[in-house]
């Protein structure tokens, strides 16, 4: 399993433009491999706030895949040309090789 982190760093008060923008229609999940994607939002600090997304792939290869796509190729190529928003400090991005997964008894999520 490989998993993509994503830290976006907003200006206070900016967080739900993000969420948001991750939570409205997308292709990505139609892409063979996709386990799931969740958003979060930590908002502990008093200057600004953090939103973390969190991308979970059956593999590497899965992954490469949804970046050599031709939708996801066209996706970035219409965002070069948009400015970037005021209200964006940084972003980070991630990449992990799961290497050992537990589950809890009451789990619904059996056998990664």
């Amino acid at each position: 399993m490989l998993i993509q982190t994503r830290s976006i760093i907003v200006k206070k008060g900016n967080s739900d433009k993000i969420v948001e923008r991750f939570s409205g229609p997308t292709p990505v999940v139609d892409m063979p491999g996709l386990i799931d994607f969740s958003v979060m939002v930590n908002k502990k600090n008093a200057e600004n706030e953090e939103v973390m997304v969190i991308i979970r792939w059956e593999s590497e290869e899965d992954w490469k895949n949804w970046e050599k796509s031709d939708v996801h190729i066209k996706g970035h190529r219409e965002k070069r040309t948009q400015e970037k928003p005021d209200y964006l400090i940084s972003t980070t991005v991630n990449m992990y090789q799961v290497q050992t997964v537990k589950t809890g008894s009451g789990s619904s999520e059996q056998g990664l």
